[in-house]
């Protein structure tokens, strides 16, 4: 297996089985790359591959250059996101071998759009390392992480995991925790995430709405967390509050730590979670909705336990690393077969 990826990529440093005379690097800087393209496409036909598989938008017209020099070999590209794509990502869609969804809502779409013909789509749920997930909530010490936050030791931990970013709902979490901490001002709020937007701007706007709020006693900003199994066993109630999920990755990995689950019905958490058994839904953008579901879960012990006991069993069974690549596996067999 060969990987060619971007200079600066955050995937080397986990691609330990592999040889790093075959992890090549390459600029990749967008879809026009024209050096990067040929760079590919000399890297395919030395090494004889027979499967190029794209997993970014931006890089889906540069592997298909690189197919389209070496037509033994096969294009297949993952989807992972709701986004619409522009005419050049469009036609080379079109072109691929076989695409694969990460969920329903994604197939749905790319059929919806006349995409790609339905028989060349495959559904391949996101995997997560459910077992690592599920052997930090067995390990995890409670008080030791409340007490390196400086949390009581009977306050209760509500989060919320993801880019800071109005499509990921901060906003509405952090207006939902200002009505819970009436009724639970032992109650603290976790907001877990990094901000890519100019110059911080929807950082600067969220610590703004907890100042304005008076909750930043309550409400953390903890930027990117490097241990987020800790975290995930240590909330009470894990929170997505986005207003599009073409998945829910940060969902699944909440199920598998055995966390009780409140979710916004986007297409990704109402494939994810059967509402009332694995977790919770409400309407997308409903503050109200939120703040109640959150409190019937934080004045619930029995129920929180229910869900997320429920949750890691869905999770385990469906969500593996060892199933998504047993799945993927199986499509380069059967692409390589029709050649």
């Amino acid at each position: 297996m060969y990987v060619a990826l971007r200079p600066r990529s955050s995937l080397i440093a986990e691609l330990k089985n592999v040889s790093r005379q075959d992890v090549i690097t390459l600029p990749l800087r967008n879809s026009l790359d024209v050096k990067s393209a040929r760079d590919l496409s000399r890297l395919v036909s030395k090494n004889n591959i027979e499967i190029v598989h794209a997993h970014m938008a931006r890089d889906y017209p540069l592997a298909a250059y690189a197919v389209r020099c070496n037509p033994r070999s096969r294009l297949i590209v993952t989807r992972h996101v709701l986004f619409h794509l522009n005419r050049l990502h469009r036609i080379t869609l079109s072109r691929a071998a076989r695409v694969i969804a990460v969920s329903q809502a994604v197939k749905s779409q790319l059929q919806a759009h006349n995409l790609v013909p339905a028989e060349k789509i495959s559904v391949v749920l996101n995997g997560i390392d459910v077992d690592k997930l599920a052997q930090a909530r067995a390990d995890f010490d409670r008080r030791q992480f409340l007490n390196v936050w400086k949390l009581p030791d009977d306050g209760l931990l509500v989060g919320t995991i993801g880019e800071l970013s109005p499509l990921k709902g901060q906003e509405e979490f952090v207006r939902a925790a200002g009505q819970l901490l009436s009724q639970f001002p032992k109650t603290y709020f976790i907001i877990a995430g990094i901000d890519h937007s100019e110059g911080n701007k929807n950082q600067k706007q969220l610590e703004q709405l907890i100042q304005d709020m008076h909750l930043t006693n309550h409400v953390k900003l903890i930027g990117w967390l490097e241990d987020l199994p800790q975290l995930y066993s240590a909330l009470d109630v894990f929170v997505s509050s986005s207003h599009t999920e073409s998945f829910g990755l940060a969902i699944a990995e909440a199920m598998a730590s055995s966390a009780a689950v409140v979710a916004t019905e986007t297409e990704g958490a109402r494939e994810l979670i059967t509402e009332g058994e694995t977790g919770l839904l409400v309407p997308i953008g409903d503050v109200d909705a939120l703040a109640r579901t959150i409190l019937r879960l934080l004045t619930n012990a029995d129920e929180r336990m229910r869900l997320g006991h429920a949750a890691q069993k869905t999770a385990a069974a469906n969500f593996s690393l060892e199933r998504m690549i047993d799945e993927t596996e199986k499509i380069y067999e059967a692409e390589t077969q029709n050649r």
